[in-house]
């Protein structure tokens, strides 16, 4: 199962996500005793998310899924804002980031990374 974006997918972001701030939507299911690890790559991760200009906008525990197919639940909800491509491209690429991956990769038994940008005509109510 994915748990860390591959090169063409990282390459194919700026292809396929406007420049400009966007949102990554993060699914994560932990492995036994993962959510330790994942809270110390958080900690330590912040740094960098700082440095870069990005923010987290929410974390938090997955509910029972109201409209889901069997397996589909997951263990916690991110919200990432990133001011740009740019800055989380050089934020991932920070060897001192790199350096922290490791908690993450090894907390987590799957991920689902997907970028999102607001829809034209601002937030909806």
């Amino acid at each position: 199962m994915a748990v860390e974006p591959t090169g063409a997918a990282l390459a194919g972001l700026s292809t396929h996500t406007p420049d400009g701030p966007f949102v990554m939507l993060n699914l994560l299911r932990f492995a036994p005793g993962g959510r330790a690890s994942y809270a110390e790559y958080s900690r330590r991760a912040a740094e960098f998310l700082h440095r870069y200009g990005g923010a987290l906008l929410y974390a938090g525990d997955g509910g029972t899924p109201l409209v889901a197919e069997h397996g589909q639940a997951w263990d916690a909800v991110l919200l990432v804002r990133y001011p740009s491509r740019e800055a989380q491209g050089r934020m991932v690429a920070d060897p001192g980031y790199q350096e922290v991956t490791a908690l993450r990769s090894g907390a987590l038994t799957e991920a689902m990374l997907q970028p999102t940008v607001p829809w034209e005509g601002g937030q909806t109510h």
